[in-house]
């Protein structure tokens, strides 16, 4: 995913499934280039590249 994308997400009202190492997670916020997300079907959160992340609809 890339930084402009990831902010048109943030700024809309729109449902988008975003995916780190294939578990759906919330991206909380963003700095830079690292989003702080949290995974869906747990409490844990975690720092990773935006690169990193991808929408659900890339590999179908």
């Amino acid at each position: 995913m890339n930084l402009e994308r990831i902010h048109n997400m943030l700024n809309t009202k729109e449902k988008v499934d975003v995916y780190y190492n294939e578990r759906p997670v919330w991206v909380q916020e963003i700095h830079d280039n690292i989003a702080r997300i949290s995974f869906i079907d747990n409490f844990e959160e975690k720092d990773v590249y935006i690169e990193d992340l991808y929408e659900n609809d890339l590999y179908n």
